[in-house]
């Protein structure tokens, strides 16, 4: 926030009004492009999910563990290889990948009521507005949030993975009760990094390192909602 607060009141004239433009239509594209992959997931679960033989062949197969496992692989995949991608490609990648979580969240539509699917997802949507709305427009410093919130995700990446063999109701629910919080915390911290890391490579004129960063924090931002949706699914959903 800082760095923006300087720029701004250092810029002169046309200068910090092109700033302001700029960062709009920033956020504006890394919104949509989120906007775009949540409805290719949300498509694909539902097309998946109402579908028996298609659940079927996934959720009843070993096929279950690539589903689950893989958007992790292609998320770091995605992460280590998007300076060699260009932005075409990378948003290409990353449509494949909302895709690719869609099939891995379709069990939902099984398992829970849709009213209650459509209750938590409108439910998601208002928290996640309000979280990011603060985050971007607060001038607190978020950045000292990082490292606390990237450890406890891992934190909750490991402990979701042991429970998958455990199988224990008392970790499940400590996991969504601290993913939730988790998730919360990075919505706002993502949206004022995205916001500052833009303001501070604007200058520089890097047009296609402005494109691939949207298309990341798009998928910050998208990886932020849809995992506290799941989490909170898990609280407020009726199952079928």
């Amino acid at each position: 926030m800082a760095q923006y607060e300087t720029m701004r009141t250092a810029g002169v004239g046309a200068r910090s009004a092109a700033i302001d433009e700029g960062l709009k239509a920033h956020m504006s594209k890394t919104y949509s492009l989120m906007s775009i992959a949540m409805a290719i997931t949300g498509i694909v679960a539902f097309v998946v999910g109402n579908n028996e033989a298609m659940l079927a062949a996934i959720f009843a197969t070993p096929l279950k563990w690539v589903v689950m496992f893989a958007p992790l692989v292609v998320v770091f995949a995605f992460g280590a290889m998007i300076n060699r991608l260009s932005a075409g490609a990378a948003q290409l990648v990353f449509w494949g990948f909302a895709g690719l979580m869609g099939l891995s969240i379709s069990y939902i539509f099984a398992v829970y009521t849709g009213i209650s699917i459509a209750t938590t997802f409108f439910t998601t949507a208002i928290a996640f507005a309000g979280l990011s709305l603060w985050g971007y427009t607060t001038k607190k410093d978020l950045s000292g949030w990082g490292t606390f919130l990237l450890m406890g995700l891992i934190g909750i990446i490991v402990a979701s993975v042991i429970n998958i063999w455990i199988g224990s109701s008392a970790i499940q629910f400590a996991v969504s009760v601290l993913g939730l919080l988790i998730f919360a915390g990075l919505t706002a911290y993502d949206t004022q990094r995205i916001k500052n890391d833009y303001i501070q490579m604007a200058q520089h004129g890097a047009t296609e390192w402005l494109a691939k960063s949207a298309i990341m924090g798009a998928l910050s931002l998208y990886l932020n909602f849809l995992n506290m949706f799941m989490f909170l699914l898990q609280f407020m959903g009726s199952q079928e």
